[in-house]
């Protein structure tokens, strides 16, 4: 299982590591087929099926699937997608077979829209609406819960190499990007929605801005952190940012995480010279959320499933591996003091977030796409 880490209000926004705990693997096949069954299905109706999940990479703790297969005698396959876009572009070039997907919220109002995802029917998963935590309501997209059940919360910054930032540089900015000294050792994410809109809250805007001269505006500021970027890319940060290759990685709280505190398991040891930070400007809210396949041929499984994440010991050992909150107040309750102040982030740090919403009129979605366009295009050699 992994350690965690503790966030903290420092210089504004910082986040550090300032401990770690550790929990033993544990079998939580009593707890999946509690959960099945209120979601009305058993082992006996189970049994023999498939359940096949997309969703971003290290995103489930194992004891989850192991106890799930355990309980109800099934098989769970575990697909991985590194960004929104490309697992929008996969099923819509004709990719089937998932029943349940994480996309994140802004992703979810298109696909509900094209036909992709079913309604939620909360009578097959009742411990969702029994258990979320109310104080996470701030965050999330849809509160009604139509299409999705919000799944877990990740919050995007700077996974960086403490030894390589510039003295005096502040990490904490998005200016940090244009620093000449790290010319060629810093990489972005591979979305759009991300990369402009930390263009758009390094100069105040709103992430969701639908202002042409804001985005153009932000357009600009990515141009000259592009100056210095190696590349876009949503995975190989996690691993180049520890290898020293790269000293500063666009990225996700979570992803981050993972790999400051080490996996004993993995033999993957704590870095303490790997930091993350969050830009005082302002910073993504980003929710990822669990949705049913239109076409899934098993929404059984699937809506066991969800009422098994909300489960509180299921919640609690999951939080403990992502390194980030289920907002499963039962899960919540059931962590040590020490865990819950590491997965909760610092309320005080939370005030500079921006939660990032889905872009429903055409042409607004037209001026990021053509935005994108241009910073893709643009040689800044």
């Amino acid at each position: 299982m992994m350690n965690l880490w503790k966030v903290s209000a420092v210089a504004a926004a910082a986040v550090a590591v300032a401990g770690c705990t550790q929990s033993e693997s544990v079998d939580l096949s009593p707890q999946a087929r509690a959960a099945a069954e209120s979601s009305g299905i058993t082992p006996e109706s189970a049994k023999g099926g498939e359940l096949h999940i997309y969703t971003w990479s290290d995103y489930l703790a194992p004891e989850l699937i192991v106890g799930f297969e355990k309980a109800l005698g099934v098989k769970v396959v575990v697909d991985t997608f590194d960004s929104n876009e490309a697992m929008y572009a996969k099923l819509k070039a004709g990719g089937t077979g998932y029943d349940l997907m994480t996309p994140s919220s802004y992703q979810i109002p298109q696909m509900a829209r094209e036909g992709m995802i079913e309604k939620i029917d909360h009578s097959k998963c009742p411990n969702v609406k029994k258990n979320f935590d109310p104080s996470f309501a701030a965050q999330i997209v849809d509160p009604s819960f139509t299409y999705s059940v919000p799944y877990t919360v990740t919050y995007t910054g700077f996974m960086y190499d403490k030894s390589k930032v510039p003295e005096g540089a502040d990490v904490n900015t998005w200016k940090i990007l244009e620093n000449p000294a790290i010319k060629g050792r810093v990489t972005l994410l591979d979305d759009f929605r991300e990369v402009i809109g930390g263009g758009l809250m390094s100069l105040g805007y709103s992430i969701n801005s639908a202002d042409p001269a804001e985005i153009d505006a932000a357009v600009a500021e990515v141009l000259k952190w592009r100056r210095n970027a190696r590349k876009f890319d949503a995975e190989s940060y996690k691993t180049e940012v520890a290898a020293g290759s790269i000293w500063i990685g666009h990225g996700y709280s979570t992803d981050a995480t993972q790999v400051i505190v080490g996996d004993e398991e993995e033999g993957m040891e704590p870095r303490d010279d790997i930091g993350f930070a969050l830009p005082k400007e302002g910073f993504t809210i980003s929710f990822d959320e669990l949705v049913v396949a239109k076409d899934a041929k098993r929404k059984d499984l699937a809506y066991a499933f969800i009422n098994f994440i909300y489960e509180g010991e299921a919640a609690k050992v999951n939080m403990e591996y992502l390194c980030g909150p289920n907002p499963v107040k039962p899960g919540i309750e059931l962590l040590d003091d020490e865990t819950r102040e590491i997965v909760l982030l610092d309320p005080d740090v939370l005030k500079s977030g921006q939660v990032l919403k889905s872009i429903d009129d055409p042409k607004v979605m037209e001026l990021y796409n053509k935005a994108w366009d241009r910073i893709k295009a643009t040689d800044t050699k």
